[in-house]
């Protein structure tokens, strides 16, 4: 016996192919994002990871199998989950903070949050991304360590450099000729700002 023809169903199936073809298509574009990025879950009180990109597991060395189901905090800030419940709060939001690979090597970040929202306007994902300071954060510090030593004619200035973005800038550090430096170059302490 055939199955009866069920002309609902035969339409649907166009448009069930039709979101599953744009949610693939939403998850290799995201995996092919430069920048690193995480998705939370809002609907579950914990905000556990649902998704990290390549990036994100390039730059903080955790695999998506070891994200999955884990708390942000958990994962790259220290396990300060009441740092992350304030961000939540404060979304759509960018902070200045350190964030920590898997390793405990610590990076200076700019992380954005911002939400998600379902057609009805339900808060369903948060999305997490994260620009590396640390190079910029280094220099202002060497920077500061210079000025503090007195070294005379220095200055700072913005060119345009061969960073990946396209117009990109990168900083310019301009220090006295050798003879006039009277102090060892030190390096420079962390900054964490929070």
């Amino acid at each position: 016996m055939k199955p009866a023809f069920h002309p609902v169903r035969a339409q649907a199936a166009p448009a069930l192919f039709q979101l599953l073809s744009d949610s693939a298509l939403s998850r290799a574009a995201l995996n092919a994002c430069g920048v690193p990025l995480a998705l939370l879950d809002a609907s579950n009180a914990k905000h556990p990871v649902s998704y990290i990109n390549a990036a994100f597991a390039a730059c903080f060395g955790i695999g998506e199998h070891e994200a999955l189901g884990k708390s942000l905090a958990a994962l790259v800030l220290q396990r300060d989950e009441a740092l992350l419940q304030r961000m939540l709060l404060d979304a759509p939001s960018a902070w200045q903070l350190s964030a920590w690979r898997k390793d405990g090597t610590a990076l200076h970040v700019q992380l954005t949050l911002g939400g998600v929202r379902a057609a009805d306007g339900r808060l369903t994902h948060w999305v997490v991304t994260f620009l590396d300071r640390t190079e910029v954060e280094d220099l202002r510090a060497e920077v500061e360590a210079m000025k503090t030593l007195g070294v005379g004619s220095l200055s700072v200035r913005l060119e345009p450099g061969s960073q990946p973005a396209r117009g990109a800038q990168q900083a310019c550090v301009e220090v006295a000729p050798s003879d006039e430096l009277h102090a060892e170059r030190k390096p420079a302490g962390a900054l964490h700002q929070r």
